[in-house]
């Protein structure tokens, strides 16, 4: 069995438009909205403005809703 140095450790990474950038190495973010861990492999839904990152496009569209009740 071969193990990774990040497998198992939460990276953390800024969000850009259509990108984003690891800032500390890992194997998967957590979603902001449910809190269940994502993949790094399987990200593709987060929040540019918030730096947030989203298990899917519901749990995007909850937290875009969220933040426009607060606006």
């Amino acid at each position: 069995m071969i193990t990774l140095p990040n497998s198992g450790k939460e990276a953390v990474v800024r969000y850009m438009d259509g990108d984003l950038q690891i800032v500390h190495s890992g194997s998967y973010v957590t979603c902001a909205v449910t809190g269940r861990p994502i993949p790094l492999d399987d990200l593709k839904y987060w929040s540019v403005d918030r730096q947030e990152a989203y298990v899917d496009c519901e749990a995007s569209y909850k937290a875009e809703k969220a933040a426009a009740q607060k606006a």
